[in-house]
C-alpha cells in the first residue's frame, strides 16, 4: 500500500495544482513509483469525441512526468467550471463517496506515493442534493494528511490563518504549508509567510517562485510527510 497526502488550498487559483505537480515531480525523480489522485475535477473542455479532458490530471502529468494513466486519476469529471456539487447538478452523474474511495484504492495498491488533490479550498462541496458530502469528508473516508497551499501575496495572511482555524476545528491534520508566486526578497510576502507561521504554528515546507520547474524541498524530508 501507498504513502499519502492531500494536497488543498486556501482558494481557487492559488496555483494548487502547479505545486501538486512539483511535488510529486520530487517523488518521481527520487526513484519513486509517484501517482496523482482526485476525488472530482470541474472545468474541462471536451475532446472532439465529446468525451472530457481531466485538465488538472494531465497538467500534473505533464509538470510531473509521470506517466499514469489519465483513466485512473479522478473518477468525476465536469465541464463547468463551477465548484463540483453545482457542476453535477447541470451535467449529472453526483460524486458517491464509495466511488472515490475505490478509485482511490485501487491507485494506492500500485503505487508507492499518492497525491490527492482537492477542488478549490477545504470548505468545497463535492456534492449537496439529498446527499452532502464536503472536501473534508474525502480526506477523513481516505484517512489523509494534508499539506496547504497558498499564495504568498497580499491576502494570505487572513485565507491561510482561517482554513488553518477550520481545519483544526475539524480534526484535519496539517502537516506544513507551501507558498506559491514567491518573489525572494519581497518585503511584504516575507512578512506574510513569517505571520502565517506565527498565527497558525505550522511550518513552511517551500516556496515556489513564478514558473519554477523544481520544488526546493529535500526529498526525503517531503517524503516524511506522506502517510
Amino acid at each position: 500500500m501507498s504513502k499519502n497526502l492531500f494536497v488543498t488550498g486556501t482558494g481557487t487559483d492559488v496555483g494548487k495544482t502547479y505545486v501538486t505537480g512539483l511535488v510529486i515531480k520530487k517523488i518521481k525523480e527520487s526513484g519513486a513509483n509517484a501517482a496523482y489522485y482526485k476525488a472530482a475535477m470541474s472545468g474541462n473542455e471536451r475532446r472532439a469525441d465529446g468525451s472530457l479532458i481531466p485538465g488538472d490530471a494531465l497538467s500534473v502529468r505533464e509538470v510531473s512526468g509521470i506517466a499514469q494513466p489519465l483513466e485512473e486519476m479522478c473518477p468525476y469529471i465536469y465541464e463547468h467550471a463551477y465548484s463540483p456539487h453545482l457542476a453535477a447538478r447541470i451535467e449529472g452523474g453526483p460524486a458517491e463517496l464509495s466511488v472515490v474511495q475505490d478509485g482511490f484504492l485501487k491507485v494506492s495498491e500500485k503505487y508507492d506515493y499518492v497525491t490527492v488533490e482537492g477542488s478549490g479550498g477545504i470548505l468545497c462541496p463535492i456534492r449537496y442534493d439529498g446527499e452532502k458530502i464536503m472536501l473534508e469528508d474525502v480526506v477523513k473516508v481516505l484517512n489523509l494528511s494534508c499539506l496547504l497551499v497558498a499564495d504568498a501575496g497580499l491576502g494570505t495572511i487572513n485565507s491561510v490563518a482561517l482554513t488553518a482555524e477550520y481545519m483544526r476545528a475539524r480534526n484535519i491534520p496539517v502537516v506544513g504549508m507551501i507558498f506559491n508566486r514567491f518573489h525572494p526578497g519581497n518585503v511584504m510576502e516575507e512578512d506574510n509567510i513569517r505571520m502565517c507561521e506565527e498565527l497558525t504554528g505550522l511550518t513552511t515546507l517551500a516556496r515556489v517562485q513564478e514558473g519554477e520547474r523544481e520544488l526546493s524541498m529535500d526529498v526525503e524530508e517531503l517524503k516524511a510527510v506522506y502517510r
